[in-house]
């Protein structure tokens, strides 16, 4: 423990200590109580700071109060009230341990007292029994000593006749219930219970002339001072009087404390306290409940803000499912940036009023999940859930005075609409917030509705996401190889390596179906990586038959070339392959390069030094900057196939002529590229007359269906050799 932590340790204890010793009469000096707590204080801390948490050593704290004679419930109310606030325990963990603890604690103390106010009521009953056991031998100190324990109990007691009526009543039982104890005998006990527990009293009593094993148990309500409620813990137990009369003793102890105390911790536990909202705790326990068709809410914790009922609803699914709506406020982090997380918290408390306002008729139940983000249950959806979802941004259209400021306030809201019982609560609750993300998505104020489709697609895409690191290990990639054809002469200039994936469930799966994934998700790093090994091995093999400028090109992702080990790694791959640099070609796309960091510009520039050349894929679709490309290390430009695709004539499509736009700017990108001294690339030439055009245009090499489609190694080592034998 830190000199700081220990310091805020006894300034807790002496606070503890002096608040107990105000409250309530502890047999100890104010020393020995100091010492006392310090212990419990080290225990306490050590609740905050455990990794798990174990209750029964929070309720060892509270019988540890008890043990000591702190008895008052205003020191136990002081306790949790320091648990609460106190700088040593406020920082020390999060919110639920804190609520935990305090329940715990409060069960532990509430426990101990019990047990002992059961001893006490054992010892009285004891009393009992030996004072009419020896009223023969020695009646009036019999009687003395019964009136004693009876009169100064602490607890009511009442003596009831075989006629079930109260014989005798004690001074604590008429304060209990607000009446003077002569006035209580001749009446049945049950005559000043609650109306809705007068029969259960009624029948325990009767039960204990009718044979009922004793002692027995039970917790009722009572009408107390001026007819307020009272909740009495009551034990009653059977005593043999002489001329074989039998007695009941009845020994009531006021719970009203306890239960009130357990009802503020049971609502704590059920809702936010920050908007009196339910909490997510509420939230899932009543999804589960309705689509499982149970009644098992807290209670008291129903409603939008806890006010009414929480109880079930049937079956899910019986009247068209349930539905959630998703509630996420837009840009919420720069009202707390802005305005400071004390107006942060008014705008979550003014939204929370506005949602339970709008949806109060509605009979919905509206959480507080965490942060800015809401959830509303809508139960026997058939529909209402998009209603729900647009009353909710409609409540936020006008703006929000908080702390003097007038903010406008908008979200997004996902909706899941008329789910029936095959989703499980936490599969409702990640249904809900993707489409959330689709809402927030696109813009802000948007409300989107749950598409099962789309979300087995995303599904889909995840899991092939998730199966791609594992199916670079287990050689699930294979490299296909496409050739390059100068336009001239017709020559294979070099491939272009071309990743394909043979999914085992799946099947072979193209570029298109994983790229992008790889791309978004960064799995394009590593198996970049193993494509660039795998192809430069590949040429390598190439090199006894090839002709001593034949290259192979392989594509870097934006993610490869913001790498800072991208040099270090494209050395170790031609040093481990024994390729030469000159032989390897990187293609790149515009966005790749050209942006403000320097890091990619470094990088190529120190690819190009040691002898890599470097190609600009799909030229014209992005920056086009022909002024900065002036300045890059690039030695090939690479025009896309959608300007080549225009250039087909009548010969080829039987539909008309080449657009001459696209004619234009493909004879103008060769003109400028060839100015600044750099092979010209025509990726998808799929026909004679595009192969024609481009050759007249003076294109250097051609790419497309039209000379190849991609194909295995063995199709380009077949194609080399015959090309060699062809020369010689």
């Amino acid at each position: 423990m830190t000199r700081e932590v220990d310091a805020r340790r006894t300034r807790f204890t002496k606070r503890w200590a002096r608040g107990i010793a105000d409250r309530a009469f502890v047999p100890m000096s104010s020393d020995e109580l100091v010492g006392y707590l310090s212990d419990l204080s080290d225990r306490i801390v050590a609740l905050h700071t455990a990794a798990t948490f174990d209750p029964d050593q929070a309720r060892e704290v509270g019988a540890a109060l008890v043990a000591a004679d702190v008895t008052d419930s205003g020191a136990l109310g002081l306790t949790l009230t320091l648990l609460t606030d106190d700088p040593l325990t406020a920082t020390a963990g999060t919110a639920k341990r804190r609520r935990e603890i305090r329940a715990a604690l409060a069960d532990g103390f509430a426990a101990a007292l019990r047990e002992r106010t059961l001893a006490e009521q054992e010892s009285i009953r004891l009393a009992l029994v030996d004072a009419r056991r020896q009223a023969e031998q020695a009646l009036s100190v019999s009687q003395a000593r019964f009136q004693a324990v009876f009169s100064e109990a602490a607890i009511g007691i009442a003596l009831i006749d075989d006629q079930q009526r109260i014989a005798d009543a004690n001074q604590a039982l008429g304060d209990l219930l607000g009446r003077h104890p002569d006035g209580l005998a001749g009446h049945g006990l049950d005559e000043y219970a609650h109306p809705q527990d007068a029969g259960a009293v009624r029948s325990a009593v009767a039960g204990l002339f009718s044979g009922t094993p004793t002692p027995v148990q039970l917790e009722r309500r009572f009408a107390g001072r001026d007819g307020a409620l009272v909740w009495g813990r009551m034990t009653l137990t059977t005593i043999e009087a002489p001329a074989g009369h039998q007695y009941a003793v009845a020994m009531i102890e006021d719970s009203t404390e306890r239960r009130l105390l357990e009802a503020r911790l049971e609502y704590q536990a059920w809702h936010d306290p920050l908007t009196g909202l339910a909490n997510r705790e509420l939230l899932l326990r009543r999804l589960n409940e309705t689509l499982t068709g149970t009644n098992g809410s807290p209670h008291g914790t129903g409603g939008n803000n806890g006010n009414g009922s929480a109880g079930g609803t049937g079956a899910a699914g019986s009247a068209g499912g349930i539905g959630l709506c998703y509630l996420d406020l837009d840009g919420f982090k720069s009202v707390n940036d802005s305005y400071g997380h004390e107006t942060g918290d008014g705008v979550l408390v003014a939204v929370a009023q506005r949602l339970d306002l709008a949806l109060r008729r509605t009979g919905c139940l509206v959480a507080r999940t965490g942060g800015d983000e809401f959830v509303i249950l809508i139960d026997d959806a058939d529909g209402e859930p998009v209603r729900c979802g647009e009353r909710a941004l409609a409540a936020l259209r006008d703006p929000l005075r908080v702390g003097g400021h007038e903010l406008s306030v908008s979200a997004c809201v996902g909706v899941v609409d008329r789910v029936v019982d095959r989703f499980t609560a936490a599969e409702l609750m990640q249904a809900a917030d993707t489409t959330l993300y689709w809402a927030k998505s696109e813009g802000a104020g948007r409300l989107a509705v749950f598409d099962p489709d789309r979300h087995a697609r995303e599904v889909a895409r995840y899991s092939l996401a998730a199966a791609m690191p594992a199916a670079v290990e287990h050689g699930e990639f294979v490299v296909e190889y496409q050739p390059l054809v100068g336009l001239a002469d017709n020559r294979l200039r070099g491939v272009e390596a071309l990743v394909r994936w043979r999914h085992p469930e799946l099947g072979w799966l193209p570029p298109d179906r994983f790229i992008n994934l790889a791309e978004e998700t960064g799995a394009i790093v590593p198996l970049g990586r193993w494509v660039l090994r795998s192809a430069c091995e590949q040429a390598q093999r190439w090199q006894d038959i090839a002709a001593d400028d034949f290259f192979v090109s392989v594509n870097l992702a934006v993610r490869q070339a913001h790498e800072k080990h991208l040099t270090d790694e494209v050395s170790e791959v031609l040093s481990s392959t024994g390729l030469p640099a000159d032989r390897l070609v990187l293609e790149l796309t515009e966005s790749a390069i050209m942006g403000p960091a320097a890091e990619p510009l470094r990088a190529l520039h120190a690819l190009t030094d040691m002898g890599v050349r470097l190609a600009i894929d799909d030229f014209g679709t992005g920056y086009s900057n022909l002024a900065y490309l002036r300045r890059l290390p690039v030695h090939a430009l690479k025009i896309a196939g959608s300007f080549v695709s225009g250039m087909a004539d009548a010969t080829d499509n039987g539909v008309g002529g080449p657009d001459p736009v696209d004619e234009r700017i493909v004879e103008t990108l060769v003109e400028l590229a060839h100015a600044l001294d750099l092979t010209v690339i025509a990726e998808g030439v799929e026909t004679v007359g595009q192969a024609s055009r481009l050759r007249e245009f003076g294109c250097d090499v051609g790419q497309g269906w039209h000379f190849a489609r991609p194909s295995a190694p063995d199709a380009i080592t077949a194609r080399l050799i015959a090309e060699r034998n062809n020369h010689h």
